[in-house]
């Protein structure tokens, strides 16, 4: 799942700002063209200029954004343009005239975007996509211009190494603006820099192109099935989800007579895959997914090419002998290598093991009724026919018992335990894009409220984009005066009929893991927007508290709280629960290997500059038990490295998931029993790993949590795989 975290400014030209653009074009939308200047756009017309309360979401229309940006645009020209005169003499910069001007100077800008960036991805149309394709090129180029400030870059380094009293935070932020200017060409001159200025802008083109195509070639495929016999095996909700989506009418829906609407949505077709006894339909399925986004009118695999041979362009005008060396120089590891040598250890514990289970799982399907080898669609299916098997519950069976409000309810009893916060229903407080969009404020021990948070939990495939993740709306700032605020966004099943939303378990998981992203987010006490919360964070660092929370859905204690049969409110069955803890190290070989093949894979696109496809195999050679079928294009739609922040950083999710494990047993040696002592443990969780944001580095940060470094050993333990 893949979150979005700002950057120090100077630092967000590539990571933030510039991922999604095309070339600048006159458009038509609702309120017609824009081609004129942003001179009589005012906040009192305009609701994205208005940036004094959470936005207005039922006012903004796509007609508002390129007229916005627009202006705001030119206000930033304007503002950094004096900025620089008042610098010159870095003798006389000081904090507040350098980095508190800036903040401000950009903060109009950021926050403009950050909502038009939200809404494309939950409330995707034709207009909102044009105006934010229209407007991206303007705020690519005020971002780098902000970057490749000479004047700005030299007060930087003067406050870097003065004589000025800065504390810790203060210190961080700007080592990471002297770091990201360099990173954003600003020692660069003459044709170098133009080129670059170009790369920058045809990168973030090519990103938004490719999101695009992965977006509408999902929403592109459907399967109508008209023959009960052809949905055999497929759960109740599913089936009730797929008549939904196929009938003309939502008031008569028959889940049992159909038709019913298969989609490459995840809660179609995961479930489908794991369930469906058809397996025709499960190849046909499985061909379309893999192939997302690989052919016709969004075809991403040159697109891939393309942003490889930017990247690389880019690299070497900085000094760098690859990308995958820029992605690791604002990293917690040290070097590429040692990034290869975790995946590579982690390899050779776990492919052996994912071998075994792969012969396991074979002589179960011979046994039970699957004639000749298994194929790559028949994974899933049998998998879960084991599962069933060895643990004596299906995922079906545990729906019921985890309707969304009694998840909610049971997380935030626990984050009360833990971090001593409430978290209190405000809907009606805030304005939502959705009608189904929740709103929360969270208190402090003191009942002060402290921080805020959107949540969207439920699927909506014709215009949002698939996955889970968090991104903030506001940060804290005691420049700017403002309280951190977070979107939260999932995509799990909507309620149907009169059933609430009836989670499977790794939805569950979900939901903790981007409540985890929320948490560091909203507990931050560093005052400096640039290093508070999720912000200045090494990326490969990211991951710890999101993965740390998923931890807790495995303790008995916390599963009284989050679980209650929605129509009996009984909590899941102790014997239950045990079997659902057993079955957590099930397929555990497979699944590493899966995340260290996307790892590897990932770095090696970043590494080496044969064809993306070549490498693909090769990687696949290695990482893989059963080889992906030739025509397999799953690059074409891995939005975290050419859509998202993971380009040369998808290990992070491993290297993070080392230190959460680790966190989580300081809890484990306490006795999950213990809630005072568990407490105890929480407080100091929140005031390390939470509070101190970007201000103080991860490695730093872990040690005053945990007392020392971390061990990675914690990590194959949990698993078996020691």
């Amino acid at each position: 799942m893949a979150t979005s975290m700002g950057k120090v400014l100077v630092h967000s030209v590539v990571n933030t700002f510039c991922r999604n653009v095309r070339p600048r074009r006159c458009l038509r939308i609702r309120s017609g063209r824009y081609c004129s200047t942003a001179a009589a756009v005012t906040p009192a017309n305009n609701p994205l200029l208005r940036h004094e309360h959470l936005p207005e979401f039922r006012a903004i229309g796509a007609e508002h954004v390129v007229p916005a940006v627009k202006k705001l645009v030119e206000e930033l020209e304007t503002g950094v343009g004096t900025l620089e005169t008042n610098i010159q003499d870095v003798s006389k910069v000081n904090w507040p005239t350098l980095v508190e001007a800036l903040e401000r100077l950009s903060f109009p800008l950021e926050f403009a975007w950050g909502v038009v960036g939200h809404l494309n991805g939950v409330k995707n149309n034709d207009a909102l996509r044009k105006a934010y394709e229209e407007s991206q090129p303007l705020v690519v180029q005020i971002m780098t211009r902000v970057a490749q400030s000479k004047p700005v870059f030299n007060g930087l380094k003067a406050l870097q190494t003065g004589a000025s009293p800065l504390d810790g935070p203060q210190l961080r932020i700007l080592d990471s603006g002297v770091k990201g200017a360099r990173l954003g060409g600003v020692e660069l001159e003459g044709e170098d820099k133009d080129n670059f200025n170009q790369m920058v802008m045809k990168s973030a083109m090519l990103a938004q192109q490719f999101a695009n195509n992965v977006l509408d070639a999902t929403k592109a495929f459907s399967l109508t099935v008209t023959d009960r016999s052809h949905m055999d095996g497929v759960p109740d909700s599913l089936l009730l989800l797929t008549a939904t989506a196929a009938a003309q009418d939502k008031d008569s829906v028959d889940p049992e007579k159909g038709p019913w609407k298969l989609t490459l949505d995840i809660p179609c077709f995961e479930p489908f895959m794991k369930h469906s006894r058809n397996g025709s339909l499960r190849e046909q399925m499985y061909r379309a997914y893999i192939t997302r986004a690989s052919q016709g009118e969004q075809d991403n695999t040159g697109i891939i090419e393309e942003i490889r041979k930017l990247r690389r362009e880019q690299s070497a005008l900085l000094g760098y002998k690859n990308y995958a060396d820029v992605s690791i120089d604002t990293k917690m590891a040290d070097s590429v290598q040692e990034v290869m040598s975790l995946l590579q250890s982690l390899k050779a514990k776990s492919k052996p093991a994912a071998e075994r289970e792969f012969a396991q799982l074979e002589e179960f399907a011979r046994k039970n009724g699957h004639d000749g080898k298994l194929n790559l669609w028949d994974l899933s299916f049998w998998a879960e026919r084991q599962r069933e098997q060895l643990f004596s519950f299906s995922e079906e069976e545990l729906r019921p018992y985890f309707p969304l409000e009694r998840v909610l309810n049971g997380l935030f009893q626990l984050c009360s335990h833990l971090f001593g916060i409430t978290i209190q229903p405000a809907d009606g407080t805030a304005e939502v894009w959705h009608e189904d969009v929740r709103f929360f404020n969270i208190l402090d021990e003191q009942g002060e409220h402290i921080a805020s948070f959107f949540l969207d939990p439920y699927s909506r495939p014709h215009e949002k984009r698939g996955g889970a993740w968090l991104n903030p709306t506001l940060g804290k700032s005691q420049v700017m005066n403002t309280k951190p605020v977070a979107y939260i966004v999932c995509n799990q099943g909507p309620p149907v009929g009169d059933k609430p939303s009836l989670m499977t378990f790794r939805e569950v998981e979900t939901v903790f893991h981007e409540f985890g992203h929320g948490l560091q987010h909203m507990l931050t006490t560093v005052p400096y927007h640039d290093a508070a919360g999720l912000n200045n964070i090494e990326w490969d660092a990211v991951e710890l508290p999101s993965q740390f929370m998923e931890n807790w859905v495995y303790d008995w204690d916390t599963m009284q709280l989050i679980s209650g049969h929605y129509q009996t409110g009984e909590t899941l069955p102790r014997d239950l629960f045990q079997k659902l803890v057993d079955a957590r190290k099930y397929m555990a070989g497979s699944q590493m290997l899966r995340q260290l093949y996307f790892s590897a894979m990932d770095m090696e696109f970043h590494t080496s500059s044969d064809p993306w496809k070549t490498i693909m195999d090769s990687v696949a050679a290695e990482y893989t038990v059963l080889q992906p079928l030739p025509e397999d294009m799953f690059p074409c739609s891995f939005m975290h490295v050419w859509g998202g922040g993971y380009a040369a950083g998808y290990y992070s999710y491993k290297w993070a998931e080392v230190l959460a494990v680790d966190a989580f047993g300081a809890f484990e040696e306490a006795g999950l029993e213990n809630r005072d002592k568990l407490a105890e443990i929480g407080k100091r969780f929140r005031d390390t790993i939470l509070s101190l944001g970007g201000g103080t580095h991860p490695k730093e940060v872990f040690r005053q949590f945990r007392g020392r470094d971390p061990q990675p050993d914690a990590l194959l333990r949990l698993y078996g795989l020691a």
